[in-house]
């Protein structure tokens, strides 16, 4: 009967810190990203990555920004062009397993291109 007792404390114990680790751990990635601010950006598009993931990128002056998957179809078409796009920029810190910080990373969504202008 005792060791029933001690088995169901660690057990408990156990679920309780794996639930509190969880919570911990998703709080974590939230605060990691901003809101999207509405930005117009100029650069060049190019594909980064290798297959099967691979990532369409406009690379500016200073920056490089990730366009969104689902906005990929509307620039794929102007690969190594100049192109101006007004959209929404947010980003996400990257951080390596250990905690080191690995940088940011810039994305785009809600793409509308300003330049070059496309014929229909």
């Amino acid at each position: 009967m005792k060791r029933k007792k001690i088995l169901a404390a660690l057990l408990l114990t156990f679920v309780l810190l794996y639930a509190a680790g969880f919570i911990y751990a998703r709080g974590e990635s939230e605060k990691d990203t901003i809101k999207p601010q509405k930005v117009e950006v100029s650069g060049k598009v190019r594909l980064v990555g290798s297959s099967p993931m691979t990532f369409l990128v406009i690379s500016g002056e200073t920056r490089e920004w990730y366009v969104e998957t689902a906005e990929k179809d509307k620039l794929m078409h102007l690969q190594q062009q100049i192109v101006t796009v007004k959209a929404q920029e947010y980003y996400q810190d990257m951080v390596f397993a250990n905690g080191i910080s690995a940088g940011r990373h810039y994305y785009l969504k809600n793409i509308s291109i300003v330049s070059p202008k496309i014929k229909k």
